[in-house]
């Protein structure tokens, strides 16, 4: 039986722009190109499930410009159902403005449009699809009402919880312990923690201290190096897996999601770590957020042909 995964978060329109570099501030500078992109952390992460053989639900919103109609197909396209996403009139849906630098790294302003009318109560009417759900997946881009009322459903009924905590926001405190797992990652970490993640001891450290405020297992992902974990079994790094990065736009929506269905699936937490490493690092080597989400066999085929039994370094 396939892992069944609800995910609550906003759905956007990506425009990408790619260029040599970023403007200073008062600069006006040329891009390269510029592409639309289907994203949002949410919609990412249920088309990454969908994508890795979950049944993947998506609880959001979308607007009733043009843009809303592909969004939700695309979403379909790939299996995901949206029988809880809704159509808001008089507002945009989600936009996401990406700067995108030729070393894959990328700059963000986003409009959050009609992620602003997925509200608590639009969870509650999907409150089943999160009772049922092996693994909730949150993350920060729908509003923190939203966000908690969803991991309280999930709590309630004994879901597990995957909080990916972006972008951060003051008010977080009451999460902690509502979360099985949070994968915040360098920048977030710190933002949270107060620890300024600099090398693997600060990184645990960082994971360690979302362990003290509630969270059954932190984490601090560390992009292509991996990521670290600590929990009831101390600290230990996750090998990350080499590739070329193009653009890590949706790679740690791509880990976030990876972890969930693993971990759905019944996995240990170290085991989904290292399969959501890969997931992440396959991302990273394609261009745009959803259309470089993998599937199933490209991970597990990026696993195979890095094999290594030293994936996992105990701290």
């Amino acid at each position: 039986m396939a892992a069944k995964i609800a995910v609550v978060g906003d759905i956007n329109q990506d425009f990408v722009m790619r260029a040599e570099r970023m403007p200073r501030p008062g600069e006006t500078r040329t891009a390269d190109d510029l592409n639309f992109v289907p994203g949002g952390k949410g919609a990412n992460q249920a088309v990454v499930a969908a994508r890795l053989g979950a049944e993947a639900t998506m609880i959001g919103a979308v607007g009733d410009d043009p843009f809303g109609p592909q969004l939700v197909a695309n979403l379909e396209r790939d299996g995901v159902c949206t029988d809880h996403v809704i159509h808001v009139e008089g507002v945009t849906s989600g936009y996401a403005f990406i700067a995108l630098a030729p070393s894959g790294e990328n700059s963000i302003l986003r409009v959050m449009g009609a992620a602003l009318h997925c509200t608590p109560e639009l969870v509650d009417s999907a409150a089943d699809a999160i009772a049922e759900a092996d693994v909730l997946l949150v993350q920060l881009g729908v509003s923190i009402e939203t966000v908690l009322r969803a991991m309280q459903i999930a709590d309630e009924a004994a879901t597990a919880v995957v909080f990916d905590p972006a972008p951060v926001c003051d008010g977080l405190e009451g999460m902690w312990p509502l979360t099985t797992i949070a994968t915040p990652n360098e920048m977030e970490a710190w933002d949270i923690t107060g620890i300024e993640v600099t090398d693997l001891a600060s990184a645990a450290a960082a994971a360690a201290w979302l362990g003290e405020h509630g969270v059954a297992t932190g984490m601090v992902t560390l992009g292509a190096e991996g990521c670290v974990i600590a929990d009831e079994d101390g600290a230990r790094l996750v090998r990350g897996y080499e590739i070329e990065v193009v653009d890590t736009t949706g790679a740690g929506d791509a880990f976030a999601g990876a972890l969930g269905v693993r971990i759905a699936e019944g996995a240990t937490i170290g085991e989904a770590a290292i399969f959501a490493n890969a997931a992440g690092a396959i991302s990273a080597s394609k261009f745009g957020a959803q259309p470089s989400l993998p599937y199933r066999d490209e991970v597990e085929e990026l696993m195979a042909e890095q094999e290594r039994p030293e994936r996992v370094q105990h701290l």
